[in-house]
């Protein structure tokens, strides 16, 4: 008897599973699923997703472009550092903390922050987020701005890693080098 109710149940309408059916019905050109049930015989239609997740490529699909972000470095946020700086890198023995020097001489901070505002801080961006401090002091030669030194201090070892991946990205951008004293 269990043999005959699994085969009933396997070609009854009513018992059978709903299948899953794609077709290219939403407004964007995005792929939407219908559900049809022949228990009900109504054809029910979701709204595409706004993000559609594709398991596996496919080539009838274009190609999704990744836009990279150039690691960049800010004293005004949206506002790019032009000038490279000299960094100074400490860290402690027991590889917990340790402390980033920037020295900017002559930056082009300066050129700009009369129409875009005041120094906020110093931001450091890149593919992973920011990484930023308030610790930021100017020197001036002669009522002139001369030099901007940035401090960035790192507390964890989870930190260092951060910052040093930053600072890779940053070299390879702009032909930095290590060198170890």
């Amino acid at each position: 008897m269990p043999v005959v109710m699994k085969a009933l149940a396997a070609t009854s309408p009513a018992l059978a599973p709903p299948r899953l059916r794609r077709s290219l019905t939403g407004s964007s050109g995005a792929p939407c699923q219908s559900l049809n049930s022949s228990f009900s015989g109504i054809s029910l239609r979701c709204r595409p997703r706004r993000y559609p997740v594709y398991s596996r490529p496919c080539s009838s699909r274009s190609p999704v472009a990744m836009l990279a972000v150039k690691p960049a470095i800010q004293f005004i946020q949206g506002t790019d550092e032009q000038t490279i700086p000299d960094v100074r890198l400490t860290k402690s023995r027991d590889g917990t903390n340790g402390t980033a020097i920037f020295e900017f001489d002559q930056p082009s901070v300066f050129d700009s922050s009369a129409e875009l505002g005041d120094i906020t801080g110093f931001y450091m961006i890149d593919e992973e987020g920011v990484l930023q401090t308030v610790d930021v002091s100017a020197k001036f030669v002669n009522g002139k701005p001369a030099k901007v030194e940035a401090k960035y201090v790192m507390r964890t070892a989870r930190d260092w890693d951060r910052f040093m991946r930053f600072m890779e990205r940053y070299s390879q951008a702009n032909g930095l080098q290590f060198f170890k004293n």
